[in-house]
């Protein structure tokens, strides 16, 4: 299996969500010097939003360059008065525009990536938005979620995709972005070996449904998956069953609790197929559960704004960081196996029997099916009057 190019001299730290993934992000624009690049699903005009938007504008006054490229279908709603605070100050924005789109109706995929980069220098690349729902607020605390900050050679390659994506609304061809590519001066001490992966129908890249196949092909013991949405199709289901038979232990970590009820139960539909196929299946029950991890062995992850779903392989642009360093993977790893210790609840055959009963299976039956053909659809949209 062709395993892609891998950046060497990177520095990778994983950051769990929350109000210090937000404190990252803060003096990482308060530091920057020239150029930013954010590209993100939704930027939201809430006090977390409004943070990260006064602390752009206050960049542009020491005269940084500012991109800001936001998902046409997820923020909408975005205020035009928000929007006019922005480019009143100089700062670039645009709108991640499908295929087609009329005043009603939207055709085409949707960028869902997240990823932040500054001076050539810092990635954040994961799950995380900018929005209230995603920081830690004296009310609530933040959804489950995972980013990792990047230092070293592949920031180059990361900020390249920023651009052309910018520039173009779609990604080139991946050797036309490697070749202008040069490498940083940045030394690392952690040493990790890092990819861009990238999912884009339209493209046809395919590449983060890839590692995620590796992964299940090439583990020799475990693999760890925390997915929030985890309605995987047919092929991937059988790359399960096919690692199970070699004898890999499989844990998938999924949302006790979502904020879309629908996939609630088209996942749940699923449960009795995973535990038949001998899968450790944990509930996260503190709060919504959105990150997105797989992790092989001890040895490597992948981590960035892909689900284990059709709208994420077919449907979405989508960016993930595959990153290879035995101590970084080990640490992650630490850090999921200490949240199903602590904050999931094991679901059993013996438990999940006595959490359903006809009329349930038939709604979580509904459900799946339902799921299954707004997918198939998920490239439109009906935009609400305003």
């Amino acid at each position: 299996m062709n395993t892609g190019e891998y950046k060497k001299n990177n520095s990778v730290t994983l950051l769990k969500g929350g109000s210090a993934y937000f404190e990252i992000l803060l003096k990482l624009i308060n530091e920057t010097k020239e150029l930013i690049y954010i590209q993100t699903y939704i930027f939201a005009n809430d006090y977390t939003g409004n943070l990260i938007a006064d602390s752009l504008i206050n960049a542009t006054k020491r005269n940084v360059r500012i991109y800001i490229m936001i998902d046409g279908i997820a923020s909408n709603n975005l205020p035009k008065q928000f929007i006019s605070k922005l480019t009143s100050a100089g700062i670039k924005f645009r709108y991640f525009e499908p295929i087609f789109k009329s005043k009603f109706l939207y055709f085409g995929r949707r960028m869902h990536q997240k990823v932040i980069v500054t001076d050539t220098k810092n990635a954040l690349v994961g799950g995380l938005n900018i929005a209230d729902k995603y920081n830690d607020r004296p009310e609530k605390k933040a959804w489950l979620d995972f980013a990792v900050l990047v230092k070293g050679d592949v920031v180059t390659e990361i900020e390249e995709n920023c651009k052309q994506i910018w520039q173009t609304f779609t990604f080139v061809n991946k050797e036309t972005r490697r070749k202008s590519i040069q490498k940083s001066e940045f030394l690392s001490d952690k040493n990790c070996d890092v990819r861009v992966r990238i999912n884009d129908w339209v493209w046809h890249q395919n590449e983060i449904s890839n590692s995620y196949i590796e992964i299940l092909h090439t583990a020799k013991k475990q693999v760890v998956i925390l997915c929030s949405y985890f309605i995987p199709g047919k092929a991937f289901r059988r790359q399960i069953i096919n690692a199970v038979k070699r004898g890999i232990k499989i844990k998938i970590i999924i949302a006790g609790k979502s904020d879309v009820i629908l996939a609630k139960n088209a996942e749940k539909w699923l449960y009795d197929w995973l535990l038949r196929n001998h899968i450790h299946l944990y509930e996260y029950q503190n709060n919504i559960l959105h990150g997105k991890i797989a992790i092989c062995d001890t040895t490597w992850l992948t981590i960035g704004s892909y689900n284990i779903n059709n709208i994420s392989t077919y449907a979405s642009v989508e960016v993930n960081l595959d990153i290879r360093n035995d101590d970084f993977t080990e640490a992650a790893l630490s850090k999921i196996e200490n949240i199903i210790e602590q904050e999931c609840i094991k679901i059993t055959k013996e438990n999940h029997l006595k959490s359903k009963n006809i009329f349930i299976q038939f709604r979580r039956w509904l459900s799946y099916q339902t799921i299954r053909i707004l997918f198939f659809i998920s490239t439109f949209y009906f935009k609400r009057k305003s």
